[in-house]
C-alpha cells in the first residue's frame, strides 16, 4: 500500500489493494483467469505454480483485510465461510476438547458436533454471555480444553461475550482461540487485538456486502499458523473463485459507509419495535434494556446492523404462527436467508431445521440494509399492524 502514514479502518477499505503506481497503470487489480502459472525447477517459496496453491486475484483482498483486523499477516480466503470453519477445526488435535457457544452459528455448531459424533474431537457447548461457565468449561476435571470458540455477538441470539476476559483466560492456559467476527466486521471489533489467535469471516456477509458471492476468511496472528492453514486450503482444494475474490474486493470498497448507514438504522428500527404492542421482545445490544448493553458498549465502535425480535402470540395464532405472517406481509423488507447484503433481509430463523430449539420458534432476524430508515420502517409498522392481537 503506497502511503507513509497510518490509515484508519474507513480508509483502508478504499485505498488497501491497489495496484502499484505507474503511469497508465490500472487502479484497479485485474482478475486472473488460469489454472496455471509459468516456471520451472523445484517450487520455492512465493512461486505461484498451479492454481490450488495461489492466485493473484485473492492477495488484494487478503491483504486488505488482514490489514483491517489489526494484524500482522494477510488473511486467507476460502470457498465459503463453513470452509474456512472446517479449516479452523482442523486445528483441534485428534480428540482435543472444544468449548463453543451453544448459540453460534448453526453450521459452526453443526460441523462440531458431527466431528464429535465420529470420536475425533469432544465438544462442550456453552452460553457464551455467561463468563464463568464458560472459564469453567476451559477446564473441567482437571482437563484443558484445546480450542476456545467465541461469537460474539451471537448468531442469531445477540448475546454479548466478555472477549477481553474469555481471550486472556485461554492464552494463560495456552489453549486456541477462534473469534467469528462476520457480525461486527474489523469496523466495529477487532479480535485480534484482544489476544484472539485467528479471526473467521463469512466474506459472504459484510465484507463483500452484495449478496452475490459465497467465501470464507481466515485472519491468522502468526506467520506460524497463516502457514498451516494455508498448507490445509491448498491440500483440501477449498480454494476462492478469481471472480468471487474481486467481487468482494469490489465489495469491502463501501463497507465503511454500509456499517455506518446501516448501524444508524438498526437502532432506530430496534428503538420503534421495542415500543410495537405485536413484539414481544427486541434482541439488539444497542439497547439499554439489552442484557449485552454494557457490554457492547464497552466493547464495540457501535452495535452493528442485526437485530431480532420474537413477535407476540394472538387472534388465536402462535407467535411463530404470526412471526411468519409478520415476514409474508412484508414488500421491501427481502425474505430470505443470509445477511449483511445492502438489502435488508428478514426470516423466521426455526424454519432451518438445523437451528436448535433453544432459539425460539418465534424469532425473526432481520438484517438491516441501506434503503431509506422511515421505509423500512413503515413495511414493519404496516405488517406489525395487521397482525391479530389478543
Amino acid at each position: 500500500m503506497e502511503h507513509s502514514l497510518p490509515l484508519n479502518p474507513d480508509s483502508v477499505v478504499v485505498a488497501g489493494g491497489r495496484p502499484a503506481r505507474e503511469r497508465d497503470g490500472a487502479v484497479n487489480p485485474p482478475v486472473v483467469l488460469s489454472s496455471t502459472f509459468v516456471g520451472t525447477g523445484p517450487l520455492g517459496p512465493g512461486d505461484r505454480g498451479y492454481g490450488r496453491y495461489a492466485n493473484p486475484s485473492w492477495e488484494p483482498f487478503e491483504e486488505v483485510l488482514g490489514e483491517l483486523e489489526g494484524g500482522t499477516e494477510p488473511a486467507l480466503l476460502f470457498a465459503s465461510g463453513l470452509a474456512a470453519v472446517s479449516a479452523a477445526l482442523s486445528l483441534v488435535p485428534l480428540g482435543g476438547i472444544v468449548v463453543m457457544p451453544e448459540h453460534s452459528y448453526a453450521g459452526t455448531v453443526q460441523q462440531a458436533a458431527e466431528l464429535a459424533a465420529k470420536g475425533l474431537l469432544s465438544l462442550r457447548l456453552v452460553d457464551i454471555t455467561d463468563t464463568e461457565q464458560v472459564l469453567s468449561a476451559l477446564r473441567r476435571e482437571g482437563v484443558s480444553a484445546d480450542l476456545l470458540w467465541l461469537e460474539s455477538p451471537t448468531n442469531p441470539m445477540l448475546g454479548v461475550a466478555d472477549l477481553p476476559v474469555l481471550l486472556a483466560a485461554a492464552r494463560e492456559a495456552g489453549i486456541l482461540t477462534v473469534v467469528d467476527n462476520t457480525f461486527c466486521t474489523p469496523l466495529v471489533q477487532q479480535p485480534l487485538t484482544l489476544g484472539a489467535d485467528l479471526v473467521l469471516h463469512s466474506v459472504t456477509k459484510y465484507l463483500a456486502g452484495h449478496s452475490d458471492v459465497v467465501l470464507g476468511a481466515l485472519v491468522p496472528r502468526t506467520a506460524e499458523l497463516r502457514s498451516t492453514l494455508l498448507h490445509h486450503r491448498t491440500i483440501h482444494g477449498s480454494i476462492a473463485g478469481p471472480w468471487e475474490a474481486w467481487l468482494a474486493l469490489r465489495g469491502i470498497r463501501t463497507l465503511a459507509v454500509r456499517i455506518e448507514r446501516s448501524q444508524v438504522t438498526a437502532q432506530l428500527l430496534a428503538e420503534r419495535l421495542e415500543a410495537h404492542p405485536a413484539v414481544e421482545r427486541v434482541r439488539f445490544p444497542g439497547l439499554p434494556s439489552d442484557p449485552g448493553h454494557d457490554r457492547a458498549r464497552a466493547q464495540l465502535k457501535g452495535f452493528g446492523s442485526i437485530l431480532c425480535i420474537e413477535v407476540a402470540a394472538g387472534g388465536g395464532r402462535s407467535g411463530a404462527e404470526n412471526a411468519d405472517a409478520l415476514v409474508t406481509g412484508l414488500g421491501l423488507w427481502l425474505p430470505a436467508t443470509s445477511l449483511g447484503g445492502v438489502e435488508s433481509l428478514i426470516e423466521r430463523r426455526r424454519r432451518h431445521l438445523a437451528e436448535p430449539h433453544s432459539v425460539p420458534d418465534n424469532l425473526v432476524r432481520l438484517s438491516v440494509g441501506i434503503e431509506n430508515a422511515e421505509d423500512l420502517w413503515a413495511d414493519l409498522e404496516r405488517s406489525l399492524d395487521a397482525l391479530p392481537r389478543g
